[in-house]
């Protein structure tokens, strides 16, 4: 089978790349990755020689681009996106013009090469905050962020194309995903890298935020499982190991560092900011997938990493440290308690 896999120099799309030509030797994986400041091609670095492997630069948007990429591919696994909540509140347009028009021109070739099996990346996000309890795929999407309303956008677009022209889509709804090789903007691999470097960490409001964490390779495994098993038309949410609010993931961090807990810093609350993620996979534990990698143990994995690979990362955390607009340069909050469950 040759396959494609669209942002396959991004931090998920590198990573199911690798796992891909691991576990499928025989197929063929073409890569389309226009390598703007999220992908980067030392993620591919090891695998770029490999046999039945293909990196194409180009750019989701561009018709030609993801024509040539898709001759002969049978399957699409649609990992483009621009994902950074911050970014999408400084400045929609890359997001709308990525997950929509993006999604629409790979929806469109994929649909004149009759592909076997599209695969789409929407994101938990497309849901909006759930208070209590987990919701399922049938749940209403209510984003409240640019980027979460673009990936709805692209995530509705994409069934859109399953009901008007039949196309054999499946859509993956995942968590939170970490691991190595993630950009320090992120905030696992931020608070990584920060406690490195000795520099402030920045926890947004109260810091008491719940997420719920999944580790990249079993997203990797959960993207085989649909493929393999799951029903065409159909959504599969995929959830974590772990849910607790970040300022707890934050102590986390900066323990295995070795940091000081006094370099967390609660800033000024990002707006919109949804205050809990939760969902059911039920549907896709039914097809024989659960995460396997502990939350504590995916952690102290991605954090050691870090800490051996500063040489990629740093210079990537001083460009955002450096960028007046990001929000690692929001003062601190002016207060003279912290919130309740923080650091003393």
């Amino acid at each position: 089978m040759k396959i494609l896999i669209t942002g396959g120099a991004g931090f998920i799309g590198s990573h199911l790349v690798r796992f891909w030509l691991e576990r499928h030797p025989e197929d063929e994986v073409v890569t389309l990755d226009a390598l703007t400041y999220a992908g980067s091609p030392e993620r591919l670095a090891d695998v770029k020689n490999r046999p039945g492997y293909r990196f194409i630069k180009g750019d989701v948007c561009d018709a030609e681009a993801v024509d040539a990429a898709l001759a002969g591919c049978r399957t699409v696994i649609h990992c483009a996106a621009e994902t950074h909540v911050d970014r999408s509140i400084i400045n929609a347009a890359p997001f709308l013009r990525t997950n929509v028009e993006g999604t629409y021109t790979v929806l469109r070739a994929a649909l004149a090469h009759r592909v076997e099996r599209f695969l789409h990346v929407s994101t938990d996000e497309v849901y909006g905050p759930v208070p209590e309890g987990a919701v399922d795929e049938g749940a209403p999407l209510s984003p409240r962020s640019p980027y979460a309303a673009s990936k709805a956008a692209g995530d509705l677009l994409a069934q859109a194309f399953r009901q008007t022209y039949g196309l054999p889509l499946i859509v993956i709804r995942p968590t939170n995903v970490f691991g190595p090789w993630q950009l320090p903007e992120k905030f696992i691999p931020l608070c990584a890298a920060n406690a490195q470097d000795g520099v402030p960490i920045p926890v947004y409001g109260d810091g008491q935020q719940r997420r719920s964490w999944l580790f990249v390779t079993d997203l990797s495994e959960a993207f085989e499982t649909v493929l393999a098993r799951g029903l065409v038309g159909d959504v599969y949410n995929v959830g974590g190991m772990a849910e607790q609010p970040n300022l707890e993931t934050a102590r986390r961090i900066v323990s295995l560092m070795g940091g000081s807990p006094e370099l967390i810093r609660f800033v000024e609350d990002r707006p919109g900011h949804d205050r809990r993620y939760a969902l059911n996979d039920a549907k896709l534990r039914l097809l024989g997938w659960r995460p396997t990698t502990p939350f504590e143990e995916g952690l102290a994995e991605t954090v050691a990493w870090y800490r051996q690979h500063h040489d990629w990362w740093r210079p990537l955390a001083q460009k955002l440290r450096e960028d007046s607009d990001h929000w690692l340069n929001r003062p601190a909050r002016p207060s003279t308690r912290q919130p309740s469950g923080a650091l003393r």
